[in-house]
């Protein structure tokens, strides 16, 4: 079933595409950027994440870690990091585990969906945004979910 707004976020950890471990329960009072992506070095998927790389400092000054998550594996994930100089982690979610507990929507059943979670301080999802035609649309949707947390 697919998390709304006010729900908790399942916990998270996952190693990333330098095998480091990240951890939601370790996050130290920070938000969390949580963006799911279809696969590494697509045309729609390297949009969104060097928005997100692009916007990076932005989103760290608003108090939030940035994490991108799909099913490639960690050489992939290196690969596509390395080419863009991505500066966040990219979640190895083998088997698709940690998105089937986010409840992210395949399209057509067969292709992952894109969708972006900001996640509070206190592990609420806060705001979602689902649109996999727009990758950079993700980061802008991230930004003002942010500076609404952070007015409030």
């Amino acid at each position: 079933m697919a998390l709304s707004v006010g729900d908790t976020a399942p916990p998270i950890a996952l190693r990333d595409q330098n095998g480091e471990e990240h951890r939601s329960d370790q996050l130290d009072g920070k938000a969390l950027v949580l963006f799911f992506y279809p696969k590494d070095d697509t045309p729609g998927c390297t949009m969104e994440a060097c928005a997100f790389r692009d916007s990076y400092a932005d989103l760290r000054a608003m108090g939030a870690e940035v994490w991108g998550v799909s099913g490639d594996d960690q050489a992939s994930h290196q690969r596509f990091a390395n080419r863009h100089q991505l500066p966040y982690p990219l979640l190895v979610d083998a088997g698709q585990r940690l998105r089937k507990a986010f409840g992210v929507p395949n399209v057509l059943g067969l292709l992952p969906g894109r969708v972006t979670y900001v996640i509070d301080a206190n592990g609420v999802v806060r705001h979602i945004f689902n649109n996999l035609l727009d990758g950079p649309a993700h980061r802008n949707e991230a930004k003002a979910a942010l500076q609404k947390l952070l007015s409030n």
